[in-house]
């Protein structure tokens, strides 16, 4: 440990004990207000790059418009795709209360909506004046659409978007006639001969 010490002091730096209960003790020199700073640094930089991840809460009525509806589940969905669970609150005034099919049909068609996205892990229940319902992020559904996604991308369509091109068919062997149509028929060959049967005039 002296010897140590005395080296540490001559590099001007700092001997630090690792392992004070390894026999002998395990210590290590180095600038040890350098290493505090740097540790510092690194647990900012981890807490920066930390996401918060919390519930949040999405308010409806039982005679939402559908405007209201559509604004509303877009920012279910931009929470859900953050990462964050969501919790879905139909709010009952009156005697709205006495009828939650009302409040039901607008929960279902929020998981409809986010269907792919989210799943239900809370079913619909009445929580006094209220009826709630949880979604959380469901990361293999975006996973099975991504994956169908690129498949889709990978199959090109052929001409005219009906399917993939065919090979055009090739025509009968032998020569083909200038119209494009059937094979045209050779002319005889011009021979010297005289056509059977029939003699050459001298």
């Amino acid at each position: 440990m002296p010897e140590a010490l005395a080296i540490a002091r001559q590099l001007d730096l700092d001997l630090v004990e690792v392992a004070p209960l390894a026999n002998p003790p395990v210590c290590r020199i180095m600038d040890y207000g350098k290493y505090k700073f740097d540790e510092a640094q690194k647990a900012k930089e981890s807490r920066r790059k930390t996401t918060s991840v919390g519930i949040k809460e999405m308010k409806y009525r039982p005679k939402i418009g559908p405007g209201d509806f559509d604004t509303k589940t877009r920012q279910v969905l931009k929470f859900l795709n953050e990462g964050h669970k969501v919790k879905v609150t139909i709010m009952f005034r009156g005697r709205e209360v006495f009828h939650p099919e009302l409040g039901k049909k607008i929960l279902d068609r929020v998981a409809e909506h986010v269907d792919g996205t989210a799943r239900v892990e809370s079913d619909p229940r009445l929580d006094g004046r209220n009826m709630v319902m949880v979604l959380a992020p469901d990361k293999r559904a975006k996973q099975s659409a991504a994956a169908r996604a690129a498949q889709g991308d990978d199959e090109v369509p052929g001409p005219g978007g009906g399917g993939p091109a065919k090979p055009a068919k090739s025509g009968s062997p032998g020569v083909v006639g200038t119209n494009g149509g059937s094979p045209a028929e050779a002319p005889a060959a011009a021979t010297g001969d005289a056509e059977p049967g029939r003699e050459e005039g001298t």
